[in-house]
């Protein structure tokens, strides 16, 4: 068993508190790095587990897991949690596991879960729409599609996420997120392969030649999986398309780094909009 088994894989830290007497990780402690990968595992699966499951009246639960010991990792320790559907039958599915540390295979293990009614733990079929989306992505499709349009097109479900986001989670008066640019602007939405919206961006002329990208927007549960990376490439791409050879944006301090990573550079001092720090960020197109 390989790390490039795996086409996903959580990082994780050997926190202090997950160490026993013999300066190793605590052997139950490898089940919660399994159910903290599978999170993220789902996160790249661009499928908010909750909505998900209500969506398809079910719920997963865990009828068995097991774990196989052939090495430890110490404190401090940067891990990599692979995780892979290894099998979907009628109405159970069973997740592999597995710890790395670098190359080094330290634990792996299975996770036996049931799609069953929520109330009655009755086993149910696994939904074909899941199991597309499962096997789908275990065989390297996309499981995201970011449109672009107009707001009499998209505004519905960018206003949605602008608005949890925005309005709801940070407290940004409402007067303030909605404007006239939004009938005028190039809109990008980030939807599933259930049709779900997940993350929105806007595109609008700052100066001639000059893009500037704005109202970058993932929903909660979405974040660190790339959906928002997504939107923003495609943003980009519609700015060339469009002749524009430089993008602006003012990127919030706390998605500062997400931004650089995208070959964004700070360019002046940071100030305040909407009561949140900001900074000036630029890239060539």
């Amino acid at each position: 068993m390989k790390r490039t088994d795996f086409r996903f894989a959580e990082r994780l830290r050997v926190r202090w508190a997950e160490i026993d007497a013999q300066q190793i990780v605590f052997n139950g402690h490898y089940l919660a790095y399994f159910d903290t990968a599978v999170g993220g595992w789902w996160r790249a699966l661009a499928l908010p587990y909750h909505e998900t499951m209500k969506s398809l009246n079910g719920d997963l639960f865990v009828r068995k897991a097991t774990l196989e010991y052939v090495g430890s990792a110490r404190y401090d320790e940067l891990l990599d949690v692979g995780v892979r559907c290894q099998r979907i039958g009628s109405s159970s599915m069973t997740v592999l596991c597995a710890v790395f540390h670098g190359d080094e295979l330290l634990v792996h293990g299975e996770l036996v879960y049931v799609f069953a009614d929520p109330a009655t733990k009755t086993p149910k079929p696994i939904p074909s729409a899941l199991r597309a989306v499962i096997e789908g992505f275990e065989a390297g499709e996309p499981v995201i599609e970011v449109r672009i349009g107009g707001w009499d097109e998209l505004g519905a479900q960018a206003g949605a996420i602008r608005q949890a986001v925005f309005v709801d989670e940070q407290k940004i008066p409402a007067e303030m997120e909605w404007d006239a640019a939004d009938a005028s602007c190039v809109h990008a939405v980030a939807f599933n392969r259930f049709g779900m919206p997940l993350a929105t961006g806007r595109l609008l002329e700052h100066v001639p030649g000059v893009a500037k990208i704005g109202r970058m927007a993932v929903a909660r549960s979405m974040r660190g999986g790339r959906v928002g990376r997504a939107v923003l490439d495609a943003l980009m791409r519609e700015g060339r398309a469009l002749g524009y050879g430089e993008a602006v944006l003012h990127a919030q301090l706390s998605a500062q780094g997400f931004y650089t990573r995208a070959g964004f550079v700070q360019r002046g001092a940071s100030f305040e909009e909407a009561g949140i720090g900001h900074v000036e960020m630029v890239r060539a197109l």
